[in-house]
C-alpha cells in the first residue's frame, strides 16, 4: 500500500521515473534490485522520494500512513499536503526548499492537530527524500510540563520560554510589551480557616476572571500559591504602552476584588499588580520578571488591592532592604538587640505598676535602627518569631531580679500566634526564668485578630490559663475592637497616643478616650493613656478618668540598671502627680 510498482514502467510515467530513479539511487550502472526497493518500503522512519519539480515518485507504507494518504505517488507536494492538512506556511517552507534545491527542516500541523518534523534532503542523483518524524505526543508532554495542573494556567517555565520568544519578536518589530506580576491578597486566611479544597476552587476561579480580562495573545501564568503573571503582547487596537498596561492592571484590580461564592462561601480576595514594561525597563525575561516583582512589591508595601509601575529607585530600594535583612539575622544569631524599659504610673497614687519592655536595636555600623523598619521586616521574613522569644526571656528574666513585684509588659506580633507554639514557649519562658506569671503582662494589636480570631482566642485563654495578663494595644485604632472586647476579657486597654496627642484642642478625640475610659472601668479593665508628653495632657487623661499613664513626660525609656533602681527600696518612692 501506498508503493506503485517499480519494474516495468513508462519511461514518462511515476512509477517509470521511478525504475530510473531507484536504479540510479542503488548504483549508476545497475538496475534497481527488488531487495533495496523493498528496504525502502520497509523503512521505519515514514519516507518520500520526490523528483526535482517535487512530485512524488515513492512513499513507504509508515509515510502513507502518517500522511492519511493512500496513493501519495504522482501527487505534487502541495496537492500532497493539501490533502493531509498542513498548514500552509508550514508547507510553504519545504516548497521553497524544494525550488531552491537546499536542504530544510521545518514543523509541519496536520488535520487532527498532528504535529510532524519534516526533513528535506536533495540526493546526489537529483531529487530529494523527505523523511517526518511524528512529534504530537512529545509536544503535548512538553506542553504539559509548561502547564499548571491545578487552573490548567501557563506555569513558570512556560511563561519565561513564551517571554523570551515574545521579546525576541518585539526586538525585531519594536513593539513594545508588558509583564505584570500579580499577588493575591487575604487569600492566606481562606486556606486556613476553611480549608485547601475551598482555597483551590478559589484559585480556578480567580484563573478564569483573569483569562477573561486578557486578550487572546496575552499568556496568563500561576506561578505558584496565590502568585499569578500575565505576559501582555495584545493590547486592544489603538492602545499604547503604558496605557495598555495600566487599563489591564486597573481592570485586574476591580475584576478580582469582586466576590466568589465558592462552595456556599462568600469570599473576597484583593489583588496587589506590579507592571514592567519592555525595552523601558528591561529586555532580558530575568530583568522584566525581577522589575514587574519589585513593583509588586511595592504595590502590597503601600496597602495592596492597587498596582504599581517599575521605577529604577525601587532597585535601590531592594538593595538596601536584602542587606537590612542580611544584618537582622545575624544580629538575632548574635543576639544584638536590647531591651528598654518605659515605666507605668498608677495614676491615683503616682506609683510605678510595671514597665512596659521595648525592643532596640543598635547596629555596631548603622547605629540605632528604627523599630518601625526593622520589625515589619522581621515579620516578613519570619524571624520576629525569634525576636520575640527573645525579648520575653530577656524581659522576664529582668523582672524577675526587681526589688518590687512590678509588672513587665512584652508586646506579641500577630506571627508569633501562628504555629500553635505561643503558649507552650510563654510557659517555658516562666519556668525558666521564675517570674511569677501574674506579673506577665502581654500586649497584642488589633492585627493579631484580624485573621483566624477564633484560633488567636484560644491562645489568649490558654495564656491566661497560665496567669498572665492580656492587654489590647492601640485601642480605637483598628474597626473591630469593640467586638473584640465582647470575646475576650482583656485585663487592660491601652489608648493609642494618637488620641492623647489629639485631646489639646480636638473635643472629639477628647471624648474617645472619656469613652473608652468609661468603657474599660464598666468591663471591669484597667485603661492607659500611651503617648503622655504635656501636663496638659496628664490633667486631661486623669479628668477623663484613665487608670495609668505611660509616656515621656512620666518616664522615658530607660536602661534595666535604670529601672531595677526606680524600684530598689532605697530609692524615695516619687510623689503623686500633681
Amino acid at each position: 500500500m501506498g508503493r506503485p510498482s517499480t519494474r516495468g514502467g513508462l519511461p514518462g510515467t511515476p512509477s517509470g521515473r521511478m525504475s530510473a530513479f531507484l536504479s540510479a539511487l542503488a548504483a549508476p550502472s545497475l538496475p534497481a534490485s527488488p531487495p533495496f526497493e523493498a528496504a525502502l518500503a520497509e523503512m521505519a522512519a515514514p519516507l518520500l522520494l520526490l523528483d526535482a519539480d517535487g512530485t512524488v515518485l515513492f512513499a513507504n507504507a509508515r509515510a502513507a500512513a502518517l500522511l492519511s494518504c493512500a496513493e501519495p505517488a504522482g501527487l505534487s507536494l502541495p496537492a500532497l499536503l493539501a490533502s493531509c492538512g498542513a498548514a500552509e506556511p508550514e508547507g510553504a517552507l519545504v516548497l521553497d526548499a524544494v525550488r531552491a534545491a537546499r536542504p530544510a527542516r521545518t514543523r509541519l500541523t496536520l488535520a487532527a492537530d498532528r504535529r510532524v518534523e519534516a526533513a528535506l534532503a536533495p540526493l546526489s542523483v537529483g531529487g530529494f527524500a523527505l523523511t517526518f518524524e511524528d512529534v504530537t505526543e512529545h509536544l503535548r508532554g512538553a506542553a504539559l510540563a509548561r502547564q499548571e495542573p491545578l487552573t490548567g494556567l501557563c506555569n513558570r517555565v512556560g511563561l519565561h520560554d513564551r517571554l523570551d520568544a515574545a521579546l525576541a519578536e518585539a526586538g525585531r518589530t519594536g513593539t513594545p510589551l508588558a509583564v505584570l506580576m500579580l499577588d493575591l491578597d487575604r487569600f492566606k486566611s481562606v486556606n486556613d480557616t476553611l480549608g485547601h479544597p475551598v482555597g483551590d476552587a478559589l484559585l480556578r476561579k480567580v484563573a478564569e476572571r483573569l483569562r477573561k480580562a486578557t486578550r487572546a495573545g496575552d499568556v496568563v501564568a500561576r506561578l505558584g500559591g496565590d502568585e499569578f503573571a500575565i505576559l501582555q503582547v495584545d493590547p486592544r487596537p489603538g492602545a499604547e504602552q503604558p496605557q495598555a498596561a495600566e487599563a489591564l492592571a486597573r481592570r485586574l484590580v476591580d475584576l478580582v476584588g469582586r466576590t466568589y461564592v465558592v462552595d456556599g462561601h462568600m469570599l473576597n480576595v484583593g489583588v496587589s499588580v506590579g507592571v514592567a514594561l519592555s525595552p523601558a525597563d528591561g529586555s532580558d525575561a530575568d530583568d522584566l520578571l525581577k522589575h514587574a516583582d519589585l513593583a509588586l512589591y511595592r504595590a502590597k508595601a503601600e496597602g495592596r488591592g492597587t498596582y504599581r509601575f517599575f521605577e529604577p529607585a525601587m532597585n535601590a530600594q531592594m538593595q538596601a532592604r536584602r542587606s537590612l535583612e542580611i544584618d537582622l539575622r545575624r544580629a538575632l544569631a548574635l543576639k544584638q538587640f536590647d531591651l528598654a524599659f518605659q515605666p507605668q504610673i498608677q495614676l491615683e497614687t503616682g506609683q510605678v505598676t510595671g514597665f512596659e519592655a521595648l525592643l532596640r536595636w543598635n547596629h555596631p555600623e548603622r547605629g540605632p535602627v528604627s523599630p518601625a523598619l526593622f520589625i515589619p521586616l522581621a515579620e516578613e521574613i519570619g524571624i520576629i518569631v525569634g525576636i520575640g522569644e527573645w525579648a520575653l526571656r530577656a524581659a522576664c528574666r529582668e523582672a524577675a531580679s526587681w526589688a518590687q513585684p512590678a509588672s513587665i509588659a512584652v508586646n506579641l506580633s500577630p506571627v508569633q500566634f501562628r504555629g500553635g507554639k505561643l503558649v507552650e514557649t510563654v510557659m517555658n519562658v516562666l519556668a525558666q526564668t521564675g517570674l511569677d506569671p501574674t506579673r506577665l503582662e502581654l500586649e497584642i494589636t488589633e492585627g493579631a485578630l484580624l485573621e483566624n480570631t477564633d484560633s488567636v482566642l484560644d491562645v489568649l485563654n490558654g495564656l491566661r490559663a497560665l496567669g498572665v495578663k492580656i492587654s489590647m494595644d492601640d485601642f480605637g485604632t483598628g474597626y473591630s475592637s469593640l467586638s473584640y472586647l465582647q470575646k475576650f476579657p482583656f485585663d487592660k486597654i491601652k489608648i493609642d497616643q494618637s488620641f492623647v496627642r489629639g485631646m489639646e484642642g480636638n473635643a472629639e478625640c477628647g471624648a474617645i478616650v472619656r469613652a473608652i475610659a468609661r468603657l474599660g472601668a464598666s468591663l471591669g479593665m484597667r485603661t492607659t493613656a500611651e503617648g503622655v508628653e504635656t501636663a496638659t495632657q496628664l490633667d486631661a487623661i486623669r479628668a477623663e478618668g484613665c487608670t495609668e499613664v505611660q509616656g515621656y513626660l512620666t518616664g522615658r525609656p530607660m536602661p534595666a540598671a535604670q529601672a531595677a533602681a526606680l524600684l530598689s527600696p532605697s530609692v524615695p518612692s516619687p510623689a503623686p502627680l500633681a
